[in-house]
């Protein structure tokens, strides 16, 4: 068995290669692994997103933790922020949650937070599989009394939503927003929040069907949101993915402003105001070149981690920063949460929109988006990690980059979860990088599937 595990937990087509029995093993093995040194009968709370498959996955995860003694609180649809705030605020040992954020609904994901609310290190999800490759050797398995039982809570929703308004309690009475749930896990409590700050809310996609979640919708697919906010004459579009942990925006005027945009503007603001902890915004080596410009311009220093939230986590605990994130939207505010968290990441957007008193496309004007390409090169899975070990394809990456020093940059990298090499060239005209990127990334893939 390679590794289940992923850069956001399990992830699969769900009853095929996400299965009832891998659930049921991932329930009793991480209930174990996650409470272990607790010595007490261990408490985990559950929480899926709108799709379909969720509710098989959910029973087969809870039946799996109840055989190794834990005793499940099972909190239904809720936005994965939600579950890793209910579960370090109530004291369970781990929260556990049916999602995959973004993709398609045919799909499925499972994802561990430990009973501080954070996603799992390398060393835990590697302990987990370990007990599931040597059939459960270290578990033990109780009878009677011993084994667990579920509790069925429909209301953690609101004690979320009442966190996020207290947490930024920004005063929207005037704003008419349009808001995209993608027909998922922020159906409810993402749009009561907002409307119980005083904004006029028009929801579109907000009417979960099981099958509908994600589909032409939400922060993946923001077309019909740009075309509700200017029909509407809104002030602003949120649009949320399926599990709600990613958010992006809309301005009045139709553009979509995202995540470096968005932490670039809080991220004065915070700076402004003396709250930007370690004067320090956290972002992948994906973020845009005009992000790290407008980090100079501004005096604010950018760390920059390989691709994934997880990591963008631990170097802003390892460093004491409060806030980082992705440009597809995934941002953490790390006093308010241990994890992205679409609301919270609108509301501090709104909350400077208020404060600055100025439309949020003048706003995003404090950076310059540079032109992006990405292309994907195909090679064997084997070889992704090692381009670099072929000399005619680090030479040519060699030149690329001296091409583009000081006027661009070239980003190569292999897929995390596909047998991909990905090419990304940012730079001053779209024409130029994306022939740039598709020579070389044919290049790359020509010399590595000889």
């Amino acid at each position: 068995m390679g590794r289940i595990f992923g850069t956001d937990g399990v992830r699969g087509l769900a009853n095929k290669e996400l299965t009832v029995e891998l659930a049921m093993k991932l329930g009793q093995a991480g209930a174990y692994v996650l409470s272990k040194k607790s010595g007490e009968q261990p408490k985990i709370m559950v929480g899926c997103d709108t799709r379909r498959s969720g509710d098989m996955l959910a029973n087969a995860i809870m039946a799996g933790a109840c055989s190794v003694g834990a005793n499940v609180i099972y909190l239904g649809i809720l936005p994965t922020p939600a579950v890793a705030y209910l579960a370090k605020k109530h004291g369970a040992d781990a929260g556990i949650v049916i999602s995959a954020s973004h993709n398609p609904m045919e799909f499925n994901g499972i994802k561990f937070f430990d009973g501080n609310g954070f996603k799992l290190p390398d060393a835990i999800e590697d302990e987990i599989q370990a007990q599931i490759e040597s059939g459960m050797r270290d578990v033990i398995f109780p009878t009677g009394a011993g084994v667990g039982s579920i509790e069925y809570r429909t209301d953690g929703w609101k004690e979320y939503t009442d966190h996020a308004i207290e947490t930024v309690p920004v005063k929207l009475s005037g704003m008419k927003l349009v808001v995209d749930t993608a027909n998922g896990a922020a159906s409810l409590s993402n749009v009561t929040a907002l409307q119980k700050l005083g904004a006029e809310v028009i929801p579109i996609h907000n009417d979960p069907n099981g099958i509908n979640i994600n589909k032409d919708c939400g922060s993946t697919h923001m077309e019909s949101l740009q075309k509700t906010v200017l029909e509407e004459h809104a002030d602003m579009g949120l649009a949320f993915d399926g599990d709600a942990d990613r958010f992006l925006a809309v301005d009045e005027t139709g553009a979509v402003v995202d995540g470096d945009k968005i932490m670039a503007i809080v991220g004065c603001s915070m700076k402004k105001h003396g709250t930007l902890r370690k004067n320090t915004i956290v972002v992948t080596v994906m973020s845009n070149l005009g992000f790290f410009k407008m980090g100079e311009a501004h005096g604010i220093n950018i760390d920059r981690t390989k691709v994934g939230d997880r990591y963008v986590l631990e170097h802003m605990k390892e460093i004491g920063s409060n806030i980082g994130g992705e440009q597809s939207g995934h941002i953490i505010f790390l006093d308010d949460n241990t994890t992205g968290d679409g609301l919270l990441s609108a509301l501090h957007l709104l909350s400077v929109v208020k404060e600055e008193g100025k439309p949020l496309s003048e706003l995003a004007k404090v950076m310059k988006k540079y032109p992006q390409a990405l292309v994907n090169a195909a090679v064997p899975n084997d070889k992704k990690d090692h381009y670099r070990d072929f000399p005619e394809i680090a030479a040519r990456i060699d030149a690329l980059e001296e091409e583009f020093s000081g006027n661009g940059r070239v980003l190569i990298r292999p897929s995390g979860t596909e047998p991909l090499v990905r090419v990304m060239i940012e730079g001053e005209d779209q024409a130029v990088i994306q022939k740039k990127a598709e020579e070389l990334a044919g290049f790359i893939e020509n010399e590595m599937n000889l």
